[in-house]
C-alpha cells in the first residue's frame, strides 16, 4: 500500500480545497429549503462551486459503466449516500437530508458531509442526527501519529454501538489529496491496534454513515443511490482530516 504524505505546495493546495469544500456545503445547507426540488439543490452547488472557481469531483466520476450524473450528491431519510438531485425529489417538513460535497480545486480534493433535518425534527432523527455527528468526532481525535486506522475505525463502531445503532460496512473513509479515493481505506468498523500506523502529513477523509436500524442497503436502479434495507433513516458526516504530531486537524471547517 502505497501512502503519500502531503506537505508543501501540495498540502496548500489541498488546504484550498478543503476550504472551497466546507464553504460550498455551508452555502448548500442554508440554501436547502422545505418544499425544494433536490435537482434544484444540486443545480446550485453547480453554480456555487462556479463562483468558487472549482468544479465537482463527483460530476461524471465513472465506476464501470456507471457515470456519476450530478455535482453534489443530496441523501434524503432512508437514503444512506449517493442520492441524485431530481425534479421528482421534493423536500418535506422534517426531512433528514445528507449532502455530500467534493471539490476539485486547482488539481486538489476537498471532501465533506453533512447531515441536517428541515423543519421540525423528531426525537429519534435529532438523536441519530446527533449520534452522528459526535462519532464522527471521536474517529477524527483517533487520527493521531503512531495510532492505527484500525483505532479510527474503533472508536466510531464504540460510540455508535453504544447508542444502539449501527454503520454501514459497504462505504468507507479514504485518504484523499490529488484524487477522490487515495489510500489507505478507513472503514467506520474494526479493532483497535491494526490496520496501517498513521504519519504526520497523512489526509484522511473520515466520514461514518450510521443507520437507525439494520446496517443492511440496497441500491436503486440509478446504480447509485444506496438505500437502508429496512428503509429506516440514515446519516452522514465526513470531514478531510490532517493527521499532525499533535491534535488532528480539521481541514473542512468553514470559515467563521
Amino acid at each position: 500500500m502505497k501512502v503519500y504524505l502531503k506537505k508543501g505546495e501540495t498540502l496548500e493546495g489541498i488546504r484550498k480545497a478543503c476550504k472551497v469544500a466546507a464553504t460550498a456545503l455551508e452555502h448548500l445547507c442554508k440554501f436547502s429549503q422545505i418544499g425544494m426540488c433536490t435537482y434544484d439543490i444540486d443545480q446550485e452547488g453547480k453554480r456555487i462551486l462556479s463562483e468558487l472557481e472549482a468544479k465537482s469531483a463527483c460530476f461524471q466520476y465513472k465506476i464501470g459503466n456507471l457515470s456519476f450524473p450530478a455535482h453534489t450528491c443530496i441523501s434524503v431519510n432512508e437514503e444512506v449516500v449517493h442520492g441524485i438531485g431530481r425534479l421528482n425529489k421534493v423536500i418535506k417538513e422534517g426531512d433528514l437530508v445528507s449532502l455530500d460535497v467534493v471539490v476539485n480545486y486547482k488539481g486538489f480534493i476537498g471532501d465533506n458531509a453533512r447531515s441536517f433535518i428541515l423543519g421540525k425534527a423528531t426525537t429519534e432523527a435529532q438523536n441519530l442526527l446527533d449520534c452522528t455527528r459526535d462519532a464522527l468526532m471521536v474517529g477524527i481525535q483517533k487520527a493521531r501519529e503512531g495510532n492505527r486506522v484500525g483505532d479510527i475505525s474503533n472508536a466510531i463502531q464504540v460510540y455508535c454501538d453504544k447508542r444502539g445503532y449501527t454503520l454501514v460496512r459497504e462505504f468507507v473513509g479514504h485518504g484523499v489529496g490529488e484524487k477522490m479515493h487515495e489510500e489507505p481505506q478507513i472503514p467506520n468498523f474494526g479493532k483497535r491496534n491494526t490496520g496501517l500506523r498513521l504519519k504526520a502529513g497523512m489526509v484522511l477523509a473520515i466520514e461514518p454513515m450510521v443507520n437507525q436500524g439494520n446496517p443492511d442497503i440496497l441500491f436503486l436502479e440509478d446504480g447509485w443511490t444506496a438505500v437502508t434495507r429496512d428503509k429506516k433513516l440514515s446519516a452522514h458526516f465526513e470531514h478531510t482530516v490532517l493527521v499532525t504530531k499533535n491534535e488532528p486537524e480539521i481541514l473542512t471547517l468553514p470559515s467563521s
